[in-house]
């Protein structure tokens, strides 16, 4: 087996485990509040992340070396994370996915003000035929545009926003500033918010939230394996598998039948996304290749971030040499 094909192969089996741990999202969502379920995922993923700092031995300092937009950052990785939360226990998840595939366009046109990326019309083009699937899927005025669909909308472009940052600063900043100033926000600023709309978990719950944490952790391990095992093109596509768990899951799960439009806005919203991650692939196109360097899962409302966690993994691989 070559090792693009197990790479694409690792980083399916990575994507269907994230949309088997947005399921649970959805289940849980449906009693308790984005904040509640937020904090819990992140005192479990704790532990989990704690490894990676054991096995740190950098002497350097945990402040960031580039503090404003830490912590703009922060604050978009928090805003995304209850949005989307909350847009997947609202909304279908095929609906949900659809708006939330429009990240690598958010992170195209973002690459423009913040790294000076220069869109020639390819790419541009691109981004406005995932436009036209946007509308199609959301189709305005013909349905109901709700609260879920503002999430899930400012979910994309706080996820499009925390990566496109990493792009700009993850060259100087510490991993572990990337990993846990984004994890303590969360635990911090959820549980503030959390009393005002808590509900008591039975044990039940407590372990689906651990579940969920574990399930994060695992797939974000898969999507490490699968980007060390093949090119970051080979990869990326993978994301867009999620849409065939969600109409799955969905359908057993929720009695969510998909509606036709919402699958033909899905299918134009992907091919506009794959050209882009194409395009980028090709040399001389792309100075900075904005969304093919996105090793974070694309609809991240997880804590969990896919880059730092590699450049730490090579850090500690070239000492072992």
């Amino acid at each position: 087996m070559g090792s693009n094909t197990k790479g694409a192969l690792v980083g399916l089996l990575g994507f269907a485990i994230f949309a088997t741990h947005d399921v649970i999202v959805k289940y849980l969502g449906a009693t308790y509040s984005p904040y509640q379920i937020l904090f819990f995922s992140v005192m479990f993923g704790f532990p989990l992340v704690s490894f990676m700092l054991v096995r740190d031995a950098s002497a350097d300092t945990m402040r960031p070396r580039h503090p404003w937009w830490t912590v703009i950052r922060t604050v978009s990785i928090l805003v995304s994370s209850s949005c989307i939360f909350y847009a997947f226990s609202v909304l279908p998840l095929t609906q949900t996915y659809s708006i939330l595939f429009t990240v690598p366009l958010i992170i195209t046109l973002l690459s423009i003000p913040i790294l000076g990326e220069r869109v020639g019309l390819h790419r541009g083009g691109a981004v406005l035929v995932g436009l036209v699937g946007v509308l199609i899927v959301v189709r305005p005025g013909a349905s109901e545009f709700t609260l879920g669909h503002v999430a899930a909308f400012v979910g994309a472009f706080g996820s499009a926003l925390a990566s496109i940052i990493v792009r700009r600063i993850g060259r100087h900043e510490r991993d572990l500033v990337l990993l846990l100033f984004p994890m303590l926000g969360s635990f911090l600023v959820m549980g503030a918010l959390m009393p005002f709309d808590y509900k008591p978990m039975p044990l039940s719950d407590l372990v689906a939230v651990a579940v969920l944490s574990v399930l994060g952790f695992v797939a974000l391990n898969c999507m490490i394996g699968a980007y060390k095992a093949a090119e970051a093109a080979i990869v990326a596509p993978m994301q867009y598998s999620q849409i065939l768990w969600a109409t799955l899951f969905g359908l057993l799960f929720f009695n969510e039948v998909p509606e036709e439009r919402t699958l033909v806005g899905a299918v134009i919203i992907i091919i506009s996304g794959l050209y882009i991650v194409l395009r980028e692939s090709r040399k001389d196109v792309s100075e900075n290749t904005p969304v093919l360097r996105t090793r974070s899962r694309i609809a991240a409302g997880t804590y969990f971030r896919i880059g730092p966690m590699m450049r730490a993994a090579r850090k500690r691989k070239n000492k072992d040499k």
